[in-house]
């Protein structure tokens, strides 16, 4: 019987990179970036004390580690901006199209800061 891998070892590799690049979100939200061995990566998030994560997505892929845990960064500092201000009703990206042109340009290039991390 021979042992099944999920995961190469050169997207293990980069999805290390992935997950440490992003290493500063875990501590602003509930979420985790957890090797699994040959399963993968594992993004754990809703975290509740009594019940711990209630919900997981397994990755094997480092552009797609990477496009989520930029989705979840970026769906943070927009949400953050807009609490308490009526920006709160719009969809996140009428939120950021409503900020100055400096803080939306500010947030977007971010996603090259993150992509530099990865290399």
């Amino acid at each position: 019987m021979s042992k099944q891998t999920y995961i190469t070892d050169k997207e293990r590799k980069a999805c290390q990179k992935v997950a440490a690049a992003f290493a500063g979100l875990y501590d602003e939200i509930d979420i985790a970036v957890k090797d699994a061995g040959k399963y993968g990566f594992v993004k754990l998030y809703y975290f509740e004390p009594e019940y711990g994560f209630s919900k997981m997505t397994t990755f094997t892929n480092s552009k797609d580690l990477f496009d989520d845990l930029w989705q979840t960064w970026w769906h943070e500092q927009v949400f953050t901006l807009a609490v308490g201000t009526p920006l709160l009703e719009l969809d996140y990206p009428d939120i950021l199209k409503a900020l100055p042109g400096e803080k939306q340009s500010e947030i977007m290039s971010k996603k090259a800061y993150f992509e530099e991390k990865c290399r």
